[in-house]
Parts: C-alpha cells; sequence; structure tokens
C-alpha cells in the first residue's frame, strides 16, 4: 500500500474517531451552534447547489478528513516538523484547525476563527482536531511501520 492510501486510510479511521466525539458532544449539548456538519451541508449548498441535508455534510467532512488531508498529510511529511509521524500529525493538525478558522469559519459566516459563536467554538476545534491529528500520526505509524516482526515485536534489522 503506498504512503498515500496509508494517509487516507489513516484519516479516514481518525475521522471515525472524531466523528464518534462529534455526535457524544451533541448528544451533551455541548456548544450546539458548533456544529460542522450542518456547517459543511449549508457550505455546500449555497456554494455547489447541493442538498443542505446531513447527509451531504457527513459525506464531505469524510472526504475533507480522509480524501484531502490524507493525501495532503502525504504530500507535507517530510516537511512536516518532527522527528516522526505523531509530532508530524499533530503539527499538521494544528495547520488543518489554521485554515479552518481562517477560511471555512468565515465561509460560513461564523467570523474569523469562529468568533461569530464564541471563542469557546476556537477552543473546542483546537482540541477536535488535535485528537484527529493523534490518532492519524498513530494510524499513519502503524500503517508505514516495518513489516518484519519477530515474537510480535518489531525487527531491527
Amino acid at each position: 500500500m503506498g504512503s498515500y492510501l496509508k494517509a487516507i486510510v489513516a484519516g479516514f479511521i481518525a475521522t471515525i474517531i472524531l466523528s464518534v466525539i462529534m455526535v457524544l458532544k451533541s448528544m451533551m449539548g455541548v456548544l450546539p451552534q458548533m456544529n460542522a456538519i450542518a456547517m459543511l451541508a449549508q457550505m455546500a449548498h449555497g456554494m455547489a447547489g447541493m442538498p443542505a441535508s446531513p447527509a451531504v455534510g457527513w459525506v464531505l467532512h469524510f472526504l475533507i478528513g480522509s480524501v484531502l488531508w490524507g493525501v495532503l498529510y502525504a504530500l507535507l511529511y517530510a516537511k512536516l516538523p518532527g522527528a516522526s509521524a505523531l509530532p508530524k500529525a499533530l503539527s499538521f493538525s494544528v495547520l488543518a484547525w489554521l485554515l479552518m478558522m481562517v477560511v471555512v469559519m468565515p465561509m460560513a459566516g461564523k467570523g474569523l476563527f469562529g468568533f461569530g459563536i464564541g471563542i469557546m467554538a476556537a477552543v473546542a476545534t483546537l482540541i477536535l482536531h488535535l485528537i484527529w491529528g493523534l490518532a492519524l500520526g498513530v494510524i499513519y505509524r502503524m500503517l508505514t511501520r516495518p513489516s518484519g516482526t519477530e515474537q510480535g515485536r518489531p525487527s531491527r534489522a
């Protein structure tokens, strides 16, 4: 499996983990005004005439988290700070968060850094992006680790 595909798989699994947390957040009523799925659906509707349905938002959420960010992570991997997949993924997740704060939030009408819905939106999305980045880095490291093992331990050769 090539590095791009491994990064897409890692991004997909990380996005599943992120999605579970997002659903739990919603079920607990935490920051109800911060609904990324609804924002994506509304943006797709406004920009491309797609239905403003949660299904569209979820599809876009998974495409962005898996394919877009997965491919970009693989492309930028060598240039990201850090000596291994985990710190590289965490720094990459901060980059993804910054892009969301300065591009997506204003496009969604939430203001720069989402200040239109409160400072906690920026803090909460940073935490969510770091969790996603942690999962991305761990899974990518697992997928790219050399396959030679002896009694369950990685080979040293």
